[in-house]
């Protein structure tokens, strides 16, 4: 296994990790039941943990992709800085998380102003996974870019530049 396929493997957890754990904190909020948010906490923790790993990874299958056809440093570089975004975003995700989850084992008043911080981290980290996923699709799935050309478009460009088809 190579840098590029750990790389795969460990970076799809801190994007659903956080979206699961947003959704059962926000169950635990609404039924007031705190191993529900501990749960939860224990996601984006564990979440947090492969945003690590996924960072320490994503160099090395930078080396293995970089210079592959269709791949561009540009596109490369944009997802690497959009993903240390995401990844402080996550380190502090997990940080709030671990105090929730001392918050809660010892019933303090503010374990639910926590919950309510942690939901906005999450959100931000939602919204920065987006971003992180769509850019890392794009460094080999060249059909999903912005400039990407459908195979109606490529053969418009084919005929009118006289080249035969050879389907």
């Amino acid at each position: 296994m190579n840098d590029a396929h750990l790389h795969m493997v460990v970076n799809h957890f801190p994007i659903i990790g956080t979206i699961f754990g947003l959704g059962i904190l926000i169950t635990g909020l609404l039924l007031n039941h705190k191993a529900i948010k501990n749960v939860a906490y224990s996601l984006f923790i564990v979440a947090a943990v492969f945003a690590f790993f996924s960072m320490n990874t994503g160099e090395g299958a930078e080396e293995i992709v970089e210079d592959m056809p269709s791949v561009g440093k540009k596109i490369i570089h944009e997802h690497e800085e959009i993903a240390e975004k995401l990844a402080l975003v996550l380190y502090l995700l997990g940080a709030v998380s671990i105090a929730g989850m001392y918050l809660n084992f010892k019933n303090h008043s503010k374990a639910k102003l926590v919950s309510f911080v942690a939901i906005t981290i999450a959100v931000i980290g939602i919204f920065l996974a987006q971003q992180v996923g769509t850019s890392g699709g794009e460094i080999r799935h060249t059909e999903i870019r912005a400039n990407a050309i459908t195979g109606k478009e490529q053969n418009a460009m084919t005929t009118e530049t006289g080249e035969e088809d050879e389907d």
